[in-house]
């Protein structure tokens, strides 16, 4: 497949997963050996705990889009830049409703298998941040490093 083919299937599942919230179909994007890591939940998942999750946040924030910034993709690899942008109206994974519209930042490191089917996502989200809009308690970087 090529680069803009790889890209094309990575929009297409933040579309359908995360904006729309069509799980079956984004699902089939996935390879047999899926693997889905993230920041913001801290463990793997597969596809299907994958789609759990995605399920219990949009219910969370039924406003959610997902902005993709930006999209690089090299050989069997892609990274995207996005922005989620939305309302917590339901409390998810432990965070409280709020009726701020947050912004959450987030990279993510894709892998497809050479037909194209996702075979990992590895996602970074700003959770400094989000925790700062929400009025939850920060630290810096240098107190988490320091014992």
């Amino acid at each position: 497949m090529s680069l803009d083919d790889n890209k094309r299937v990575v929009r297409n599942h933040i579309d359908l997963s995360w904006n729309r919230g069509h799980l079956a179909l984004a699902e089939q994007l996935h390879s047999k050996d899926f693997l889905y890591k993230s920041s913001f939940v801290g463990r793997a998942m597969n596809s299907s705990e994958f789609a759990a999750m995605v399920s219990q946040i949009r219910t969370a924030m039924p406003d959610l889009e997902v902005v993709i910034e930006e999209c690089v993709a090299e050989a069997d690899k892609v990274v995207t830049w996005s922005t989620l942008i939305g309302t917590i109206e339901n409390e998810a994974l432990g965070y409280p409703p709020s009726d701020k519209v947050l912004s959450i930042s987030a990279m993510a490191f894709w892998i497809l298998t050479p037909s194209g089917q996702i075979r990992e996502i590895c996602t970074m989200f700003d959770m400094e941040s989000f925790r700062s809009q929400l009025g939850l308690v920060t630290r810096t970087y240098a107190e988490k490093a320091l014992p």
